[in-house]
């Protein structure tokens, strides 16, 4: 009885339902960041909060690159 229910699971696991890249049309050419952006400026409610990520990230990524450069 519960090999079913093992075999349902994997195969949901499996199948998440996530677009892979290649699965996008090839007329697609805005990349992740622009689609984010475009997002975030938009008037859908919780949008704000994608900019505001993307200023954590640049942020976050900006402060790395600043350490990785700091010679010892």
């Amino acid at each position: 009885m519960r090999r079913p229910f093992i075999a349902t699971a994997l195969l949901l696991a499996a199948c998440n339902g996530t677009p892979s890249r290649k699965s996008r049309t090839a007329g697609d050419s805005l990349t992740e960041r622009q689609r984010d952006s475009i997002l975030a400026k938009s008037k859908i409610p919780g949008a704000s909060a994608v900019g505001k990520a993307m200023r954590v990230a640049d942020s976050t990524s900006a402060g790395i690159r600043a350490a990785d450069s700091v010679t010892p």
